[in-house]
Formats: structure tokens, sequence, C-alpha cells
């Protein structure tokens, strides 16, 4: 399977990671999983993904700094999308301001983020 597209997902809701590590393996991605934003930044400058999938409240470094690394740091334009919990709508923007392409409100369907990242990825 060395060409799946590698996706990096920085999350630290455990139960959450290992679910969509489950449902994007299905679907024929390869997944890096860190559980915060600093192991994020680690796995994404190691395996170069095609996708970055990130949590914004994260311990060591947040989602946006996540983000910031990406696009400043790496100058990726690779695509990001970002969870959040609901009500966090300053972080969101922030977050498309920073450079993220999608957004999804936790919880979420795995169904339908997986809809967004082929279409992110096409």
């Amino acid at each position: 399977m060395s060409n799946s597209k590698k996706i990096v997902l920085a999350e630290d809701n455990t139960t959450l990671s290992l679910l969509l590590k489950f449902r994007l393996e299905k679907e024929g991605y390869q997944l890096f999983i860190a559980e915060d934003g600093k192991k994020g930044i680690e796995l994404i400058e190691e395996h170069n993904p095609e996708m970055v999938l990130t949590d914004i409240m994260m311990p060591f470094i947040s989602g946006l700094e996540l983000i910031s690394h990406v696009r400043n740091k790496l100058n990726l334009k690779i695509p990001i999308i970002v969870f959040s919990a609901a009500g966090q709508e300053e972080m969101v923007l922030k977050a498309f301001n920073l450079g993220a392409n999608d957004f999804m409100g936790k919880p979420f369907s795995p169904n339908e983020l997986v809809i967004r990242i082929k279409r992110l990825l096409m």
C-alpha cells in the first residue's frame, strides 16, 4: 500500500483517533496519529502527508499553532481539516485565517469526514 495517501491526525481523544484510524484505513488511507500538536508537527515533517486533520485544543501545541507551522514554517499547501467542540467560533475563524481548508464541529460523522477528505484530495 505504498501508493495510499498519507494523513496525519493530531487528536488528543484516543477513542476518536482509533475510530478514525479504523474508518480511514478501511478507505485505503495511511494514518499517522499524534496525541498532541508537538507530535503532530514531528509526524508531518517525518512523513510529508497529503493531508492533515487536527483538533484545535490539544496539549503542548494547539491545532492553531500546528496550522501556522505547516503554512508558515514548512510552506506546505496540503489540505488541513480542523475539528473543534461546539462554541469555539473564534478559534475556528482563527484556524481559517491561518490557512485551514475545512472545519468540522465535534461530534461529527466519520462518514461525512471521509467525503470531505475525498473532496479535498481530488
